[in-house]
C-alpha cells in the first residue's frame, strides 16, 4: 500500500483548525499518517488535536495519527520538523484551516499515481493537482488563479507558484534529503517544490498530475499579510534558479499582465 504522510503545522489555531482534521479523519484511504506538528500552542490546540487523535483511534480508517508539540524556530522549521518523521511514501502539507475537498482524495491520488508511466518499480518523484480556494467557513469561493500545466517541471515556476504547496505530494525519500531554507520566511516552500522537482528530474522519475482538485485552502496566510516581503524573497529565490536576466524579465511580464487585468 502507498503510504501518505499528511503534515499539518499548527500554532494558537484553534479557530481554523478543527475543519482540517475533519478532513483528514474523514479521508476513505486507510494509508494515511497524519503529524500534526505544533510550536508549543497556548490556546485550545492541544486540547483539539488529542480528541481527534483519540477519535481517529477509535475509528476504523486505519489511519496513523502523531502529535508532536515544542518551541521552534518558525513555520519552516516546524516543516523540516516533519519531514524528518514523517514515515509516508509521499509527503504533502495540509495546515490549519486547509482541507481536502472530498472524502475520497487521497484515493484518487493514489490510484492515479498507480496509472502514471514510471520506470521499473519506481514511484514518480512528484504527484501534484489543482487547489480552489475557500473562505474562512470553509465554502468554495473560487479556483486558485495561478494553474499548473499538463506537464510540470522544475523550469516551469518561472512563470510564479503554479501548484499550490498543498497540492503539491513529494516522495519522501527525495523531500527529507531537502530540508526547506529556514533562511526564507515567507518563500522557502517555492524554493523546496523547485528544489524536489530538480531532484526528480536528475534521478529520471516523472512528476505524474492528478488532473483533479486535491485540496482547498484560504487566502489569508503569512504571505498574503506580508505580501512586499514575501514578493522580494520570491524575488531572490527566482534568481536563484533562474539567473538574473531571466528572473527580472519574467517579473517585468508579470506587471505588465498585472496592469492588463486592471
Amino acid at each position: 500500500m502507498i503510504r501518505i504522510t499528511v503534515v499539518t503545522i499548527t500554532y494558537n489555531a484553534e479557530a481554523v483548525l478543527q475543519r482540517t482534521l475533519q478532513s483528514v479523519l474523514r479521508q476513505t484511504y486507510k494509508g494515511v499518517e497524519h503529524l500534526i506538528i505544533d510550536g508549543a500552542s497556548k490556546d485550545g490546540t492541544l486540547k483539539m488535536a488529542e480528541d481527534y487523535k483519540n477519535e481517529s483511534d477509535q475509528s476504523d480508517r486505519g489511519h496513523k495519527v502523531i502529535i508532536k508539540s515544542e518551541p521552534d524556530r518558525g513555520i519552516y522549521d516546524a516543516m523540516n520538523k516533519g519531514l524528518m518523521q514523517a514515515s509516508g511514501d509521499y509527503i504533502v502539507f495540509m495546515n490549519a484551516g486547509d482541507c481536502f475537498p472530498k472524502d475520497d482524495t487521497l484515493e484518487q491520488v493514489v490510484r492515479r499515481c498507480r496509472l502514471s508511466e514510471c520506470p521499473s518499480d519506481e514511484l514518480p518523484g512528484v504527484l501534484y493537482g489543482l487547489t480552489d480556494i475557500v473562505d474562512d467557513e470553509g465554502r468554495y469561493l473560487r479556483p486558485r488563479r495561478l494553474q499548473p500545466p499538463s506537464q510540470l517541471n522544475w523550469r516551469s515556476f518561472r512563470h510564479g507558484m503554479l501548484v499550490c504547496h498543498q497540492a503539491f505530494y513529494a516522495r519522501t525519500d527525495i523531500a527529507r534529503n531537502l530540508p526547506y531554507d529556514v533562511r526564507y520566511r515567507f518563500s522557502a516552500d517555492v524554493d523546496w517544490c523547485i528544489r524536489v522537482m530538480r531532484e526528480t528530474e536528475r534521478m529520471g522519475l516523472p512528476l505524474c498530475n492528478i488532473g483533479m482538485v486535491v485540496a482547498n485552502y484560504t487566502e489569508e496566510g503569512a504571505t498574503t499579510k506580508n505580501h512586499k516581503a514575501s514578493l522580494k524573497e520570491r524575488f531572490h529565490v527566482m534568481r536563484r534558479h533562474y539567473g538574473l536576466l531571466t528572473t527580472v524579465a519574467m517579473h517585468a511580464w508579470f506587471v505588465v499582465r498585472s496592469v492588463v487585468r486592471k
